[in-house]
């Protein structure tokens, strides 16, 4: 005679093993890439790289959608409450995931560190800082210096308050002793269009944005915001090596994430497949032309990695009293 224990753990054993069945047959049908920006920009380049390789990984088309709005959260809370199944993924930047908590506290409708699983590291982007060929900068060491010798005369531009790039101009104020001003710009590119014609003094902007203008000899890279050069521009150094400025870094990255409640097995799955398509040679070769610099890191490194980005972006904003309006 079966006792109620028995067939209790007879039933748990046909769910666990019809689970397995579903997460074995992972997956059955098409996948969705979210991205909470516009098509064309970087993150959206990276969604379609990575999602034509991990068809190929996959069996499986893989679409993107664009969500862009409310600095890309649209699409972060999509994902953060889409059915727990695999099948709904983001391509994110720094922002909606570590910088956003910070700076919009109360008002997001979803909780990153909780509700957002990550799958892969897409690559990290390092800001290039950049001057007008007319001024008389070159290094970081010079650069630093020109900002002491110009107090409260400077400026420096971004794509917008509270991105990345703001918050490398801010770090190098907070570890220079600089006060350079931050101008925000709806974009990257009038950010440095407006270093070249001098109404600016610097931006901090990412290499593809500033790359036609450096090529036409409006615009000259005096430093990277990462600890090493980039493989890019190995000519030009990092801010890290100006006196003074040993351990600064301040990059953006893009990953990608899907709901915390993915069973284990699937978050698995699309680790695998993200990853190969981010090793690939090829895809590599793509996304170092758009100025990113492939980094693998397994999920629980990546999610330690997401925590101490997020920590050290709120610092940085709590620091320099960085707001948003609304």
């Amino acid at each position: 005679m079966l006792t109620r224990r028995l067939l209790g753990a007879a039933a748990a054993g046909l769910v666990a093993s019809g689970s397995a069945r579903a997460q074995g047959g992972f997956p059955d049908r098409a996948l969705r890439i979210l991205v909470g920006y516009p098509p064309g920009g970087g993150v959206d380049i990276f969604a379609r790289l990575i999602g034509e390789q991990m068809r190929l990984a996959l069996g499986q088309p893989v679409l993107v959608e664009n969500r862009p709005g409310a600095s890309a959260m649209i699409a972060a809370n999509a994902v953060a409450r889409a059915a727990p199944d695999g099948y709904t993924l983001l391509m994110a930047a720094a922002g909606e995931v570590a910088v956003n908590p910070a700076l919009y506290k109360d008002r997001m409708s979803y909780d990153p560190a909780r509700e957002l699983a990550p799958i892969a590291l897409a690559g990290t982007i390092p800001c290039l800082v950049v001057v007008p060929t007319s001024l008389p900068v070159r290094t970081p060491a010079e650069l630093i210096a020109y900002c002491k010798a110009n107090r409260g005369q400077l400026s420096f531009s971004s794509s917008g308050i509270g991105n990345p790039q703001q918050l490398a101009g801010e770090l190098m104020n907070f570890m220079a002793g600089t006060d350079v001003l931050h101008v925000p710009y709806r974009g990257s590119a009038p950010a440095v269009t407006d270093v070249a014609a001098g109404r600016v003094t610097m931006s901090f902007s990412s290499l593809g944005a500033a790359l036609p203008l450096i090529q036409a000899g409006q615009l000259r890279p005096v430093a990277v915001t990462s600890k090493e050069r980039m493989p890019q521009l190995p000519d030009v150094a990092a801010l890290a090596e100006a006196p003074g400025m040993a351990g600064y870094e301040l990059i953006n990255w893009f990953g990608m994430f899907c709901s915390a409640d993915v069973p284990a097995p699937i978050q698995a799955r699309l680790a695998g497949a993200a990853s190969a398509a981010i090793a690939d040679p090829a895809m590599a070769a793509k996304l170092f032309e758009q100025g990113a610099i492939p980094r693998q890191l397994t999920q629980d490194a990546m999610r330690s990695f997401v925590a101490e980005e997020t920590r050290k972006f709120a610092e940085i904003i709590t620091r320099a009293n960085i707001s948003v309006e609304g």
